[in-house]
């Protein structure tokens, strides 16, 4: 059978990089066109020497109409504000698209508008776009023209909360999100405030009030809990810290009087029932907490949770990598549930090395 052609805009930022890295293992995938504007004409594995014999291929700046033309799927790596304009030109063009920008995420176009501070060009197309997660809109991702990829911050923490929202198990007037993620969260950039004299040793928190990722959690959320989109606003603070890759959360909620028997153990039970079968959520055993370094390079998210008698808290923690759970192979995954492939093929086997 023919392979499934994909094309990828904006292959040479770091997300980019990642959908090649995962792509280029891809048994039923075949990179068609790697767009660049920085780096036309140079091949992929000049930028990225690590790809040498693996990827080689030219990056090219051609008109987004032809590459929507000779792909079967066109994922974009672009900033907000320029997908809204790219996305439905190429939708015109007869491909499905995985956009990663935050661009289509919302159902509600005026917490978009507010969010990024845009007016969107193509609000219509909000009601189509499917959120990107697998394990929220499986059955909507089989058809879907338009993906909207999440965010890293939001994949990690809609994950930890899911099976709490949905049985109406905590709280949600008192959910609390720290989550710490690594440099390449802020992009392929050459400011002086991620330079490494800037960041070696450090570790501090950003956008401490009005991260635009608060409002897209703050959504699904409220979808998980039953509500209308707007019925849930956690507290969200995000950290950056001196690695590059890799994404921890930590999130606070009390239980709702429905909750009568919280405890360690419950919590354990509730996330083994949610995510039993499910191919890349690993819900660690005991009192084992999840850490950075066991899912860096893979699309696995690993979660657990506690409680603390003391205060009445319930606590819990999901880790993963934010280019890969978090980015560029949950698209993977999310291309092939759109493909009717096995959900893991191509990504089973991308873990880190020591």
């Amino acid at each position: 059978m023919a392979k499934i052609k994909v094309s990828i805009i904006g292959a040479t930022g770091y997300v980019g990089a990642e959908l090649v890295h995962g792509f280029a293992g891809h048994p039923e995938a075949e990179l068609v066109h790697l767009t660049s504007k920085t780096f036309e004409g140079q091949h992929f594995s000049d930028v990225y020497p690590q790809f040498r014999g693996v990827c080689d291929k030219v990056l090219e700046n051609i008109d987004y109409a032809q590459v929507a033309k000779d792909s079967d799927l066109v994922i974009t790596a672009l900033p907000h504000g320029v997908s809204s304009q790219t996305v439905p030109l190429l939708l015109e063009n007869g491909t499905r698209v995985i956009d990663h920008s935050g661009d289509f995420r919302y159902k509600n176009l005026a917490t978009y508008e507010k969010s990024y501070k845009l007016t969107h060009p193509h609000p219509e197309l909000l009601t189509e776009a499917v959120y990107g997660l697998p394990e929220l809109y499986r059955e909507q991702l089989k058809t879907a023209r338009l993906v909207a990829n999440p965010g890293c911050y939001p994949t990690c923490s809609i994950i930890a909360l899911k099976p709490f929202l949905e049985a109406g198990l905590i709280d949600t007037n008192s959910i609390i999100i720290d989550a710490v993620s690594g440099v390449t969260g802020a992009g392929r950039k050459s400011d002086l405030a991620y330079s490494f004299c800037e960041l070696d040793e450090a570790f501090k928190p950003y956008g401490a009030v009005g991260h635009r990722h608060t409002t897209e959690i703050n959504e699904q959320c409220s979808f998980l809990a039953g509500g209308d989109g707007n019925s849930i606003k956690v507290t969200f603070t995000p950290h950056l810290a001196p690695f590059k890759r890799g994404m921890l959360a930590t999130i606070y909620a009390k239980p709702s009087e429905r909750f009568t028997e919280v405890s360690a153990s419950k919590i354990h039970e509730i996330y083994e029932k949610a995510y039993e079968g499910e191919n890349f959520v690993r819900v660690l055993p005991d009192k084992t907490l999840p850490d950075v370094k066991a899912v860096n390079g893979s699309n696995y998210i690993e979660v657990n949770g506690t409680f603390d008698p003391e205060t009445g808290m319930i606590k819990l923690f999901s880790a993963q990598d934010n280019l890969g759970k978090g980015a560029a192979l949950q698209a993977i995954q999310a291309f092939n549930v759109m493909f009717g492939l096995d959900e893991a093929t191509g990504l089973g086997h991308i873990i880190r090395g020591v």
